[in-house]
């Protein structure tokens, strides 16, 4: 088969560039050649630009799909589990019956902490944010955990991965904890990966805590949802820490700290906040005109995204998840979830929503599930980063395993002075 190549001419030269088809979605330039001709590509924020190869997961926002190693989201979150979603994510197949119960014993034995991380925390001022905690806790876990933070050992590598799918659900839980002033509880190999979420939240050693099984297959949804999304922020932001061989730990804390800027990992938080601000019910129309209108900076968060150009392939499951976890704490007629609601009714039928296809999105509903289940606000981008960690682990092993391993190195358009002498304190104007 003859492989095309695109040809770019230049000042009567022709530079002569393959084109590289994947096995899902656009054919891409290969322009690694150009820097041979003095010549690089622009393109600030990467939007035409597929910075790796990857096998990992696969978006196409036209059509609203979302798969993880092939398999849509839509199939993982009805019918799968958590932590068998990340067995795909990092081995790239579902596991056997045995390999599913051998991974779960070695998350399960992994999720403590090393009990001096527990003093960590008291370096931390109360009212810190979670995610503040969450950066500096998992960075410090290089500290403790030495001997699984070679980057470039296959063992190492397989180590440390498994203790920050184990570990940082709870740093996430004791980040929580310590703001509110209650003793840490420790996971339970009884409970599994979402119960042991909500129970180091909620639980006291006051009392026995049961979490709710209805509450927790919500929770798993979320975790599911939120595993991978391609080349994101965050995720390429893990990718280019890990690519000079920093170890695994600095790595994803790199990715927490990305997850938290507010364009990334803050739209829930956002959607709570702009139900409280719209506040009633009557106050909707008022919103909903103050969206359309082009001269108000006003938005309607939770509606429409960045890449789905189409319904959030993740937004339907979640959109039930939502009523059945509202039907079971019998809060269809709290004020800000009947206000949610009535918006998500109002936009799914208004006209000028179904033209720009402002769909509720993922982030509409997944915010509201947490909310009801009395997790703050404050929590809801810490449980996005907790989600998001086998996605980033995924992303780090596989790109620092690549053949063609290399160190990240964007180049620039530099637009600064041209070269210019020194000149004395004594003759400046």
């Amino acid at each position: 088969m003859t492989q095309r190549t695109a040809i770019l001419s230049i000042d009567g030269r022709s530079i002569e560039l393959p084109i590289l088809s994947g096995t899902l979605g656009p054919d891409v330039i290969d322009t690694r050649a150009l820097g041979h001709h003095g010549l690089f590509t622009y393109d600030p924020g990467f939007l035409s630009t597929a910075s790796c190869a990857s096998d990992i997961s696969f978006i196409d926002g036209d059509q609203g799909l979302l798969y993880y190693r092939g398999y849509p989201i839509e199939q993982l979150a009805e019918q799968s589990d958590f932590l068998e979603v990340s067995y795909l994510l990092l081995h790239g197949e579902l596991p056997n019956e045995a390999q599913k119960r051998d991974f779960l014993a070695k998350v399960g034995k992994e999720s403590m902490l090393h009990d001096q991380m527990g003093k960590f925390f008291q370096g931390f001022r109360r009212d810190s944010h979670p995610m503040a905690v969450m950066v500096g806790v998992v960075g410090a876990m290089s500290a403790f955990y030495r001997h699984s933070s070679d980057a470039f050992d296959p063992v190492q590598r397989q180590t440390a991965g498994l203790r920050l799918l184990a570990k940082v659900p709870t740093i996430a839980a004791w980040s929580y904890k310590y703001n509110e002033g209650e003793p840490f509880m420790y996971p339970q190999k009884r409970l599994n990966y979402a119960e042991n979420f909500l129970y180091m939240m909620f639980a006291t050693p006051c009392e026995e805590y049961l979490p709710n099984p209805i509450l927790a297959r919500a929770l798993d949804r979320i975790f599911i949802l939120h595993a991978d999304h391609e080349q994101n922020a965050s995720s390429s932001t893990v990718r280019v820490a890990g690519s000079s061989g920093a170890n695994p730990f600095a790595c994803i804390a790199a990715g927490i700290a990305s997850l938290w800027g507010p364009l990334h990992g803050g739209a829930n938080e956002a959607t709570l906040k702009m139900l409280e601000e719209i506040g009633d019910v009557s106050r909707i129309g008022e919103y909903i005109k103050r969206a359309k209108d082009k001269t108000d900076s006003f938005r309607l968060m939770g509606f429409g995204h960045r890449v789905y150009k189409n319904m959030d392939p993740r937004a339907a499951l979640m959109r039930q998840t939502c009523h059945e976890v509202l039907d079971e704490l019998g809060l269809n007629d709290d004020p800000l979830f009947k206000l949610a609601l009535e918006l998500e009714k109002i936009a799914l039928e208004d006209e000028y929503f179904i033209q720009k296809k402002l769909y509720p999105n993922v982030d509409f509903y997944s915010g509201i599930v947490m909310r009801a289940m009395g997790i703050p606000n404050s929590m809801f981008t810490a449980i996005f980063a907790l989600a998001r960690t086998v996605g980033w682990v995924a992303q780090w092993q596989e790109m620092i395993s690549e053949p063609e391993h290399r160190i990240a190195r964007p180049r620039q358009l530099y637009t600064g002075a041209q070269r210019r002498d020194f000149v004395p304190m004594e003759q400046r104007g």
